[in-house]
């Protein structure tokens, strides 16, 4: 079942709306669905203050798909802490977009802002256009980053890209910025395109694959070997470096591990 929410009037502000997502309107009418609040900065309003709604939810978040129509991009929060059932935005958005996500999918066909995908644990999220910082990252302050789910963003992300990530998978497929994977604990991230520098900075475990050029690498990270690696469905040789070795890291089984860089050659 589908629900399709249209924005029809832009807020003065930013919208915060994290009740869209399929777990609160599913068995809901159509009515109840307009009567849930968003928020414009401590104003709350009902949802249908701002757009109109159309369609049915299911009687369960799995069965529920929502459409956002309209331009979004001043809206934040949408898909925060789904667990079940899709959302597709069809414009940009704001920030904290899936954020806590747990399951489900959420395809945005535009740009993001800032903390997309933060402390996700589970689901998909696709980006069809550009992310910008703290992709798959932990909440400011916090230490808990990015657990599960697969997280991808077609073009290009900005800074702090899966900060103390821990696990799940992030697949950039243009260029980044700095700093990915500072302070990782696990998951893996992949860039198809370039980075500037700063990856891996105090990781002590994780995985990152890199198709372009890293201009400035970290020198912690020492070379060990040329390996066949099989990424995000392509199959090429990469030249294996690990760190962070400023770090203190883990020994299993009598193996120290370690933080793994591949840089495609």
């Amino acid at each position: 079942m589908t629900v399709t929410v249209t924005l029809t009037k832009q807020p003065e502000l930013y919208l915060e709306a994290d009740q869209i997502t399929p777990d609160v309107f599913a068995g809901k009418t159509l009515d109840e669905i307009g009567a849930i609040f968003i928020s414009e900065g401590k104003v709350k309003y009902p949802l249908s203050e701002f757009a109109t709604i159309e369609g049915a939810a299911g009687e369960t978040a799995a069965d529920t798909k929502i459409v956002l129509k309209g331009d979004w991009t001043k809206v934040k929060r949408i898909g925060q802490q789904m667990t079940a059932g899709e959302i597709v935005i069809e414009s940009d958005a704001d920030m904290y977009i899936g954020g806590w996500m747990k399951g489900g999918k959420l395809t945005v066909n535009g740009n993001v802002d800032s903390f997309c995908g933060i402390a996700m644990a589970g689901g998909e999220l696709v980006v069809n256009g550009n992310a910008q910082n703290h992709v798959g990252s932990a909440y400011r302050g916090d230490w808990r980053g990015m657990t599960g789910g697969t997280l991808r963003v077609k073009g290009n992300v900005g800074n702090d890209i899966g900060t103390f990530m821990r696990g799940g998978t992030i697949i950039v497929e243009g260029d980044a910025f700095i700093h990915v994977l500072t302070h990782g604990e696990g998951g893996t991230i992949i860039v198809k395109g370039n980075i500037e520098g700063r990856v891996g900075g105090q990781a002590v475990k994780g995985d990152v694959y890199v198709n372009g050029k890293i201009d400035f690498m970290m020198p912690g990270f020492a070379y060990v070997d040329d390996v066949e690696c099989e990424v995000d469905g392509e199959t090429a040789v990469y030249a294996h470096y690990i760190g962070d070795l400023g770090e203190r890291h883990s020994v299993v089984k009598g193996e120290t591990v370690f933080s793994n860089l591949y840089l495609k050659k």
